[in-house]
């Protein structure tokens, strides 16, 4: 299975010059946030493939104009093909605006999911990354304690987050805690799980 994931800028190769060929092995996409709806809509539609999100920091446009044709499992899990990814949106507070919590209050997000996670998941779905797993120094780009804590308790499979730009300083792709591979979707990146 391919998963075309997905977040904070758009990619020129996905959009204004797409070869849809080059991408016809796909099977899902999955968005971490902080793309235009138009943008996720027009993904869903040219590959003909399901497209599962989760918000970002600046996606206060889906309030009103939600991405059409696209799933948003924010603070849900859903399943697909036998995978089960778990949605969980948003940043650490650093202005008060849509979508950022403070690190307490993500804590009693994922605690209200504490029945739904009983059976675990293979993909954590983010916006923002864990802590000292790919943030930031500054306070809108620190990570969340509780997603650390999330990835030690059911060790899923791969972690997948944005909102910390690849353009940022010094910034890996990838980082590793545990059994999880954590990936950052800036822009986009094909990850095959076979």
């Amino acid at each position: 299975m391919k998963i075309l994931l997905v977040s904070d800028k758009v990619a020129p190769q996905l959009y204004e010059h797409i070869q849809v060929e080059q991408f016809h092995d796909i099977d899902l996409i999955l968005s971490a946030g902080d793309l235009p709806p138009n943008f996720l809509n027009f993904l869903t539609t040219i590959l003909k493939k399901p497209l599962l999100y989760v918000h970002g920091n600046h996606d206060y446009k889906y309030e009103t104009n939600p991405p059409e044709g696209c799933i948003d499992i924010d603070g849900m899990i859903y399943e697909f093909n036998g995978i089960r990814i778990l949605g969980i949106g948003g940043c650490m507070e650093y202005t008060g605006g849509l979508h950022q919590y403070t690190e307490k209050a993500m804590a009693k997000r994922v605690r209200k999911m504490k029945r739904t996670l009983k059976k675990g998941f293979d993909i954590l779905l983010t916006h923002s990354p864990a802590y000292e797993l790919g943030d930031g120094e500054d306070q809108a780009h620190i990570g969340f304690k509780v997603f650390v804590d999330l990835i030690e308790t059911y060790q899923p499979e791969y972690m997948i987050h944005g909102h910390q730009h690849m353009n940022y300083g010094q910034q890996d792709r990838f980082h590793y805690h545990k059994k999880t591979k954590i990936i950052n979707a800036f822009g986009y990146y094909i990850l095959d799980l076979e």
